[in-house]
């Protein structure tokens, strides 16, 4: 998934240079995506046995290395972006899958291991970008997404004998406070991280590449991922010392911090710090976010989570889509505020916010976990599995 999803990133400014893609053409792909994310998230919510099928497993991941595949095919924007929907779609269903299976098998395991997992993202996102990288100086964007291919397909055959979580009966959710004034502010806050975030993971190589040399922004997303891969078991971690609310405020006023670095100071340190900055963040910032929206037991909080930050990352890329003709600093600016606005957004959370509710939820996954209060984390990453 962290292949299929996001090696865009990377090839996009080869797209640029070799095969004529304007900036904004470019914007719509990634939006496309994004929507065919949002498409195949749904799907999952809405009908719960897709998530219990190794078929559709299976069947999503060549999809996934298919579209990957076809992409050098055509030099029709139409079809670049239908395949890209077709791919975002493929994904979304790949994790949720995944993440069910993980989360159902290795319930009674410590509460970091499922962390390493989701760092699996990370790990696609630094071998697809090492790969562009070593391509680009060697050959053109198509081999760039063969090649792609080609490592979405190895690491389907590794995938292929995943066991989905099995179907089993669930107490009933118990009904939670009224907690509806944390949980707008955490919904809103988390829509505009969505958005925000988005515009730096679909344009940051692009922009470090303006102003560096053409190899630093190809390490910069090596970089990302290999930030992501132990993001989201550290800030498990850290979960069990601090409240959810303070650490999601300290995340995304990192995050913001790491866009807006590389529009603001120029030179590889900056941009290298950037990545590292935005790669430990992004995973985080949703673990954090989904999982209070899980201890707030408000009802279906990780389907309304998960459908508000999809359509932040359908609405990001356009709406920063006429500032990129003079390049992507205000692009950058602009995202990095975003975030800033989530972060004002979410200090609602740390008012009164009812740390004594244990994370239970209405999913039979949630109430699998450990749920004692001392024990924070450990239904930390439960919320996931609909992301």
């Amino acid at each position: 998934m962290g292949v299929g999803r996001f090696v865009y990133t990377p090839i996009l400014p080869l797209m640029q240079a070799q095969a004529e893609l304007s900036a904004g053409a470019g914007a719509d792909l990634a939006t496309a995506n994004y929507v065919g994310y949002l498409l195949g998230a749904l799907a999952g919510i809405l009908f719960p046995p897709l998530v219990r099928s190794r078929a559709v497993l299976r069947g999503s991941l060549l999809v996934l290395a298919g579209t990957l595949a076809c992409m050098p095919l055509t030099h029709s924007t139409a079809v670049w972006a239908g395949l890209r929907l077709t791919a975002g779609a493929a994904s979304a269903l790949v994790f949720v899958v995944a993440a069910g299976s993980l989360l159902h098998h290795l319930r009674t395991h410590s509460p970091h291991l499922p962390g390493w997992a989701f760092g699996g993202v990370g790990a696609g996102i630094a071998l697809s970008g090492l790969l562009v990288l070593v391509l680009r100086t060697a050959a053109d964007w198509r081999a760039a997404w063969w090649a792609s291919a080609a490592l979405a397909l190895a690491l389907t055959g590794a995938a292929w004998n995943l066991r989905p979580e099995e179907a089993t009966a669930g107490p009933a959710a118990r009904p939670g406070e009224r907690t509806h004034r944390w949980f707008w502010a955490l919904f809103v806050g988390y829509t505009l991280e969505g958005a925000g975030y988005i515009v730096a993971g679909t344009f940051l190589v692009a922009a470090i590449g303006q102003g560096s040399p053409g190899w630093v922004g190809g390490a910069a997303w090596v970089l990302v991922g290999l930030a992501a891969v132990p993001s989201t078991a550290l800030w498990a971690r850290l979960a069990r010392r601090r409240s959810r609310p303070d650490l999601l405020l300290a995340a995304l006023l990192v995050q913001a911090v790491g866009i807006a670095l590389p529009a603001l100071v120029g030179g590889a340190a900056a941009a290298l710090v950037s990545a590292v900055l935005f790669g430990a963040t992004f995973l985080g910032i949703c673990t954090l976010a989904l999982a209070t929206g899980a201890q707030l037991r408000f009802p279906r909080s990780v389907a309304l989570l998960t459908a508000g930050y999809s359509v932040g990352q359908i609405l990001g890329p356009p709406a920063v889509a006429p500032m990129l003709h003079d390049g992507y600093r205000s692009a950058l600016l602009l995202a990095a505020l975003v975030v800033l606005v989530s972060a004002a957004v979410t200090i609602v959370l740390r008012f009164d916010f009812p740390h004594h509710m244990a994370v239970t939820g209405g999913s039979r996954r949630e109430s699998t976990q450990d749920t004692r209060p001392d024990r924070p984390d450990r239904g930390a990453l439960a919320p996931h599995s609909a992301d």
